[in-house]
């Protein structure tokens, strides 16, 4: 991902390093998101249920702004779909250090809006636009990166939720177990690694978000913002500034 190159390995120990840290971050986007308004905002399965329950319940306003998350996550799905993919089935290279400023940018914005108050008291239930804004900015965010990993890795790699990635974990332990008998899984154990790796670091995310959050309160949506930060400068220099010419 750093140079820019869409004939990516899944196993490639840069991608892995990358995606580790892209679930660190969706762990703290997570747990950050539980704690501000009481919802997880990187994963979509719970939102459809919710809304289904509110809106049979009566809660309209609360049921649709459950659907608008799902959508929004779907959005930033999208948006990697135009900065990715279509490059891709173009035969372009894929512009990934654009993702990464997008990254960069929302991050950003969740961490300006900590720290002028704009999100409404930290830890309450969703009840108004303040915490649907926050909830909306991690939502759009998450579908962004997840989007964008999957294309990369040929929709082996998620990084914001658990649940196909755990389901793969038990499917390849098996496979693993049974090597000797199965042609075709001799990189398996390789993706086990991967996969339990990914599924450790998001909850190290998450577990580090938890003490964090609770001291810092939305403020703490700086360190996501790092983090992407980080990752944007370097694909910005692999990407542009180390291809340009040099002069003389």
């Amino acid at each position: 991902m750093l140079s820019g190159n869409d004939n990516i390995s899944a196993f490639n120990p840069t991608n892995m390093i990358i995606w580790m840290v892209l679930a660190f971050q969706a762990g703290l986007l997570n747990v950050g998101g539980l704690l501000a308004c009481q919802t997880f905002v990187s994963h979509v399965t719970g939102f459809a249920t919710l809304a289904a329950l509110e809106l049979e319940s009566g809660r309209q306003a609360h049921g649709l702004g459950l659907l608008a998350m799902l959508v929004t996550f779907m959005l930033g799905s999208m948006v990697s779909g135009v900065l990715v993919d279509l490059r891709m089935k173009q035969n372009k290279k894929p512009k990934y250090y654009i993702v990464f400023g997008f990254l960069f940018a929302l991050t950003l914005a969740t961490a300006i809006g900590g720290f002028n108050n704009a999100f409404g008291r930290f830890g309450r239930s969703l009840a108004d636009l303040s915490g649907y804004g926050l909830v909306v900015l991690l939502c759009f965010t998450c579908g962004l990166q997840n989007g964008t990993i999957t294309l990369v890795s040929k929709s082996i790699v998620r990084t914001t939720h658990l649940t196909g990635l755990v389901t793969d974990l038990g499917i390849g332990i098996i496979r693993v177990l049974n090597r000797k008998t199965l042609q075709g899984v001799e990189t398996e154990w390789m993706a086990n690694l991967m996969r339990a790796g990914i599924v450790l670091f998001f909850f190290l995310g998450s577990l580090v978000g938890v003490p964090l959050f609770r001291a810092m309160e939305f403020r703490g949506f700086v360190f996501p913002c790092l983090i992407s930060g980080v990752l944007f400068a370097m694909t910005l220099y692999f990407q542009v500034i180390r291809r340009q010419p040099q002069k003389g």
